[in-house]
């Protein structure tokens, strides 16, 4: 297969434009273990980590006996291996490959596999389970930003959570956090919305492939998302979402965030399985607690109770998961001289754009918003329909 694959002219030159460089054999095997495997796939994972991804494919859908491990103890492998390859087979086709990357091609996603500067080493921490390769359309950057959270909640989520998702993403997204989630409805659209309001990153993992927008109500913020942020995905381009599919993408929500943050959950809650991952990890988990006759919260309380979650109930909280390097540089920030030049140039009364800020400041538009950020996220300033001003209870200077 992978010969054929890389006998074809136009597949070479499909993956020279999706992933610029001298790497072509083994993007074209990513590419096609990406359409083979389905997300997460341990047995191929430890075959690629044993025998690299370009030998690995050769061997693993040539012939079987040269791969079955000898020994009684190695039974049970030689059983998961005799499996798996029952499972590839079929998917086997390098049509579908080439149609994958033509997608790809079609919506200017790129492929990033290990080894790339933007591969995110977050990821390795899954072992077997980590993925193969992304599919991105975006700003691949994102994925190696720094610090990097992952929001996540209920899709079915209240006035309450959405209210609280947005204050969070977008005070933590102002002050230059990665704000990572999946794209679904309630929560995670939430969080979406409120860092590109503000001017931030986001990154939104989908169950399917990055062509395909779905859930279909969010066609518009995800394509938002893929002109400001970024949109990634394990299956390739034509892959449907399915309900393990969006099982195994939040492993990678998980592993993405240096912490990740569970704003509103129901008991059973999807959610809970991203927490459980980041708990595996040993990121920092935080969860935001809600009324305790609310069905909706309920998930977050147990997240506090069972799993040592801890409690966050704004910006300044969540950025102290991060621990004491965040803290430190938090310090830092705080002494910052600009900050004390944005804000003379503001008032409690007046409502400015952070154009006319920089123009009073005499600092950039993009060092004003950053500065807007962490001013906002220690209470000095605030932002309403009108604009930017001092809030009331605004240190003097």
């Amino acid at each position: 297969m992978l010969e054929e694959l890389l006998g074809d002219p136009s597949t070479v030159a499909a993956v020279r434009r999706i992933h610029p460089g001298d790497t072509v054999a083994e993007c074209v095997a990513r590419a096609a273990w990406s359409v083979i495997a389905e997300p997460g796939d341990a047995v191929a994972g430890a075959l690629i980590s044993t025998f690299g991804a370009e030998d690995a494919l050769t061997t693993a859908l040539g012939d079987a006996a040269s791969l079955m491990p000898s020994g009684a103890a190695s039974a049970t492998a030689s059983r998961a291996l005799a499996q798996a390859r029952a499972r590839w087979r079929p998917r086997a086709d390098p049509h579908a490959v080439r149609r994958a990357l033509r997608g790809a091609l079609d919506v200017g996603a790129r492929l990033v596999v290990p080894g790339d500067a933007h591969w995110p080493a977050s990821l390795d921490d899954l072992g077997s389970h980590a993925p193969i390769a992304l599919w991105v359309r975006g700003r691949v950057e994102l994925l190696t930003g720094e610090p990097r959270v992952s929001m996540v909640g209920a899709r079915a989520a209240s006035g309450y959570g959405e209210h609280v998702a947005a204050e969070l993403s977008g005070d933590l997204a102002a002050a230059g956090a990665v704000i990572v989630s999946g794209g679904a409805y309630g929560i995670d659209g939430a969080v979406h919305r409120a860092a590109l309001g503000v001017g931030g990153a986001t990154v939104a993992f989908l169950a399917g492939g990055v062509d395909r927008a779905y859930p279909a109500g969010h066609q518009r913020l995800l394509q938002q998302i893929a002109a400001e942020g970024a949109v990634v995905s394990e299956p390739p381009c034509g892959a449907a979402p399915t309900k393990w599919r969006f099982l195994a993408r939040n492993r990678l929500i998980a592993a993405l965030g240096q912490a990740t943050v569970v704003v509103e959950a129901g008991w059973r809650s999807g959610s809970l399985n991203t927490a459980g991952h980041a708990a595996t990890l040993g990121r920092p988990l935080g969860a935001v607690p809600g009324p305790v006759t609310s069905a909706s919260s309920a998930g977050c309380h147990r997240l506090l109770r069972e799993y040592d979650a801890q409690c966050v109930t704004s910006a300044r909280e969540v950025r102290e998961l991060w621990g004491p390097f965040e803290n430190e540089r938090a310090a830092l920030e705080e002494n910052d001289p600009n900050l004390t030049r944005v804000l003379d140039a503001m008032s409690a009364r007046s409502r400015l754009s952070v154009e006319e800020i920089a123009r009073r400041s005499g600092l950039s538009p993009d060092r004003v918003r950053s500065c807007l950020g962490l001013l906002h996220l220690e209470g000095d300033v605030a932002l309403d329909e009108g604009g930017w001003h001092r809030a009331r209870s605004s240190r003097t200077t």
